[in-house]
């Protein structure tokens, strides 16, 4: 995909400001290629890390040597469906932050995707979901959503990664768990065994890493550009623009880093809809 002149201008504010937006403002720092893997499979919930998920979830099978396999958009590529996805990032630090009144949820979006009957996949971190309890339960436990693994701190699985800290292998693991706890003792239920790594980097070493966690990595064929971003006409341009069939779309649900992600989708939904396309989470694209 051609990077438009704003995916560029947004992946250089996310790599100046390091709020920890990763993953939606450009083209992933040092990502991997996309492994598709095989066609997708569902498996029980019972091989899933975490507690409470639906009771059977499409996923893909293992890469060469077992790496974690990733899914970037659907293999049928026909019928018009298209997934929103939404990253609630908050970083392990940026307690004091939210603590001084920066918020890093964004319930209004949220409350439209409702109003819309979007339904949607939020890759959460763990600290966002022990920032943001109520509405990590709320969104998990509310049949419109899933939520995702997008780790616990929000550091990186590979370096360079836009000045993200680096985790070694044994402690990206310990990461993913984390998170996943985190989403359980909130109460969220409706969780699925996918991980969105932060920054969207990743190379074999992060996918080797990440292979006992049993999950899905899931990346974007549609960059939204919406992190820091102050134009909703622009955001939404840029997304109407890049979907096609079986895409997936990656933006944030951080008020305090991406603020007109709420009037994009506004702009977004019904053109998509009058276009012909049909909203879905990303368990049903991975089971085209």
């Amino acid at each position: 995909m051609t990077l438009s002149v704003r995916t560029v201008a947004a992946a250089a504010a996310l790599g100046a400001v390091l709020t920890g937006c990763g993953g939606g403002a450009g083209a992933p720092q040092g990502a991997g290629q996309a492994r598709m893997g095989t066609p997708a499979a569902s498996g029980p919930a019972a091989a899933s890390p975490q507690a409470g998920a639906p009771a059977r979830v499409p996923t893909l099978a293992p890469g060469p040597n077992g790496l974690t396999p990733v899914f970037e958009r659907a293999r049928q590529r026909t019928e018009k469906t298209v997934a929103l996805t939404f990253d609630a990032d908050m970083t392990s630090d940026q307690g004091p932050r939210a603590a001084s009144g920066e918020r890093f949820d964004n319930p209004e979006l949220i409350a439209t995707l409702r109003r819309l009957k979007v339904p949607a996949t939020v890759f959460m971190t763990g600290r966002w979901a022990e920032e943001y309890p109520d509405q990590a339960k709320a969104i998990g436990t509310d049949p419109g959503f899933e939520i995702a693994n997008h780790s616990y701190s929000h550091h990186a699985f590979k370096s360079p990664c836009y000045g993200l800290p680096a985790l070694d292998a044994p402690a990206a693991r310990a990461d993913v768990d984390r998170a996943f706890a985190a989403f359980k003792k909130a109460g969220a239920v409706n969780t699925v065994p996918y991980f969105r790594f932060p920054g969207g980097c990743y190379d074999d070493r992060a996918l080797r890493a990440l292979a006992p966690a049993k999950v899905t990595a899931v990346q974007w064929d549609v960059v939204s550009g919406d992190a820091f971003a102050k134009d909703p006409d622009a955001v939404a341009e840029q997304v109407l623009a890049g979907v096609r069939p079986g895409s997936v779309v990656v933006m944030h649900c951080t008020r305090s880093a991406a603020p007109v992600t709420e009037q994009a989708v506004e702009k977004i939904v019904p053109e998509l809809r009058k276009r012909g396309y049909r909203f879905v989470k990303v368990s049903e694209l991975m089971g085209k």
